[in-house]
């Protein structure tokens, strides 16, 4: 259930009304609008009675949420909620670019990379410090160190970075270098995390499961959200299909199915669903077409020799062909949507 304030109610008055909703068992959490102040009353299993929240001061009227996932609904937000990290902007607007190596592997290479990305327009550096890995004996990543190069990378070109976050333990560490922190796809449905992520205070890219639906990865997104955490980017890229003439099968249905249901920016990672560099650039084209708010792609200046994903990493002229593309495309579309 939303509680819509009324458009003069005080900070007191919505106060009042969390207590109101916390004394009947449920939490409220308060949605700052443009006009007005909205509380969401999560928690509840049945549908909530309002005969005690309605006669309060300040309380317009109570509107029933239908979908499961209520914090990034449609229904409590209905305008597109735009993520501000630094200069950059993610929802609503120009498609955002996000590009980098897979992996952090020595300082050398990471800012060799990171000063060809920003030289050729992209707007956010990705790269990953711990890589969780299908094998155990392949590359885990630098750690630590990695995100002290990320940090050098900021100082450096001014790009805001994002990297992933694997377990609770190492979110914290994360959260202290990053500008942009991201769950990957095999932590989608990894709760404590998720947990963890809402109390963090920078955005969190929130990656597709493997197999999973529409609503679980907006079930996941609500348990960040929950936490207090409303700046989530969710990130289509790929599903394992039957198919396998690709890594995995690019969804580009997602991206106004979500759209439709909640406010959240949806971004694409053409390359972890291509897994062939080959096809990112199409693919990136088609995720622009469908509305994506923005790209993540992977580019190495040496790909044949990258620790990780090196198959379906960009070589840096692919990537300033992308940004021609990106551009083009914005401009058709007339930079908004």
């Amino acid at each position: 259930m939303l509680v819509i304030m009324k458009n003069d109610a005080t900070k007191a008055q919505v106060e009042a009304v969390i207590a109101e909703i916390e004394r009947l068992g449920y939490r409220g959490l308060p949605i700052p609008g443009a006009q007005r102040t909205a509380v969401c009353i999560v928690g509840n299993e049945h549908e909530v009675d309002d005969s005690r929240i309605l006669p309060l001061d300040g309380v317009k009227e109570t509107i029933r949420v239908t979908r499961p996932y209520k914090l990034v609904s449609r229904e409590t937000r209905p305008q597109p909620t735009v993520i501000t990290v630094g200069e950059v902007t993610i929802g609503g607007g120009r498609p955002v670019v996000m590009a980098g190596p897979c992996a952090v592997e020595s300082e050398e290479q990471t800012l060799a990379i990171a000063r060809i990305v920003k030289e050729l327009g992209a707007q956010v550096f990705r790269a990953g410090a711990f890589k969780p890995r299908s094998s155990p004996y392949t590359f885990q990543g630098l750690g630590e160190a990695g995100l002290k190069i990320l940090a050098k990378v900021r100082r450096e070109t001014g790009l805001p970075v994002v990297t992933e976050a694997t377990d609770p333990l190492n979110i914290e560490m994360v959260e202290q270098y990053a500008d942009i922190i991201q769950i990957g796809a095999r932590n989608m449905q990894n709760y404590s995390l998720l947990r963890r992520a809402g109390r963090c205070r920078k955005p969190v890219l929130l990656k597709r499961g493997m197999a999973a639906t529409i609503e679980e990865l907006l079930m996941s997104a609500e348990y960040i959200a929950s936490e207090g955490n409303p700046s989530v980017i969710l990130c289509e890229r790929g599903i394992r299909t039957f198919s396998d003439n690709t890594r995995n099968t690019l969804d580009l249905s997602a991206i106004p199915s979500i759209k439709e249901v909640s406010h959240l920016p949806v971004i694409v990672d053409p390359s972890h669903a291509a897994g062939r560099r080959e096809y990112v650039i199409a693919l990136s084209r088609g995720a622009i077409a469908v509305g994506a708010d923005g790209l993540l792609v992977e580019v190495h200046h040496d790909p044949a020799h990258a620790l990780s994903d090196g198959r379906q990493s960009l070589y840096p002229e692919q990537l300033a062909e992308l940004m021609k593309d990106v551009n083009a495309m914005t401009r058709v579309a007339g930079g908004a949507r």
